[in-house]
């Protein structure tokens, strides 16, 4: 077992990432050797997106660990040379759903070739979303723009700025009863990127003070209900005007808490896949090499 080992853990306040909170409250970590800290951004003063687009978390942060879109993580440990991909994984049964407004033309996901779709840029939800619409429209005929964060969008749609957007519950449930319309469901693939002070024993810790608390997820669902609508109800704060129209009682008692899953370590194969994807299409540069992206563990 570690010593004491601290570790500067970013989190992300999404449903997806529910058993990082459940293992820093439970002392998984702190069983398994690790101080772990919890480096967590104030809702209110977070305006498009959590992960920060021009700093460093590795660096600028001084973090040692952060979750983020697999695509994403390829990028930024590339482009921003922040950390290398340690980890990577579904983390949870919780697709993207693409949603329009009832009224709109649109009525299949072939529908939307040329038609802006509203993403969160720059977290990873363009590469997720190019991939899942690439099965039903040219690569040439996808249009996503940036629309911030998951009420950002939701509003974007509300208002008639797009008429189309990606979510992922609790909000998809919300979009249900706003009244809009499913199109498009696909996985949602996350990454974990490290510093270089990450090896292969302090993440195994990690590893498995993770899946402690994933194991009591899945056992008993119900029993973590109020962590995890805690971010629909911080929206609510933020948003208010999204909720007016709904009976927020009955969005909460239909959303239920996934099944999770412990991410992997890295699997440098898959993720060089991805990499070529990536280059194939120009979003990366011809040059990014998977020994400059993915840790050497």
């Amino acid at each position: 077992m570690l010593a004491d080992q601290s570790i500067r853990l970013f989190h992300l306040p999404f449903s997806f990432m529910l058993p990082q909170t459940v293992a820093a409250e439970r002392g998984y970590y702190r069983e398994e050797g690790l101080a772990v800290e919890l480096v967590e951004r104030e809702r209110r003063d977070v305006s498009v997106k959590y992960i920060p687009a021009e700093e460093t978390l590795t660096g600028d942060y001084d973090v040692d660990l952060y979750p983020i879109c697999k695509w994403e993580s390829i990028r930024r440990t590339w482009d921003m040379d922040d950390g290398r991909v340690v980890a990577n994984g579904t983390f949870a049964n919780l697709p993207y759903t693409v949603f329009t407004r009832p009224e709109s033309a649109i009525e299949s996901p072939a529908d939307l070739a040329n038609v802006p779709v509203g993403v969160n840029l720059r977290t990873g939800q363009e590469y997720t979303a190019r991939k899942a619409l690439e099965e039903h429209v040219s690569p040439d005929e996808i249009t996503l723009v940036g629309c911030g964060m998951p009420t950002d969008r939701l509003r974007a749609l509300y208002e008639g700025r797009v008429d189309a957007v990606t979510l992922i519950d609790p909000h998809s449930t919300l979009a249900d009863h706003l009244g809009f319309r499913r199109l498009l469901e696909y996985d949602n693939h996350m990454g974990i990127v490290g510093s270089e002070d990450i090896d292969r024993d302090l993440l195994e810790a990690f590893l498995r003070a993770y899946g402690r608390s994933v194991a009591d997820i899945n056992a008993t669902p119900d029993a973590f209900r109020g962590t995890y609508l805690e971010m629909l109800e911080a929206d609510a704060a933020v948003a208010p005007d999204l909720f007016e129209d709904v009976d927020i009682a009955a969005v909460r008692e239909e959303i239920t808490v996934p099944r999770y899953e412990v991410p992997d370590p890295v699997d440098r194969e898959e993720l060089d896949d991805h990499l070529e994807w990536m280059r194939e299409r120009g979003l990366i540069d011809e040059n990014a090499a998977i020994d400059d992206i993915a840790a050497p563990l």
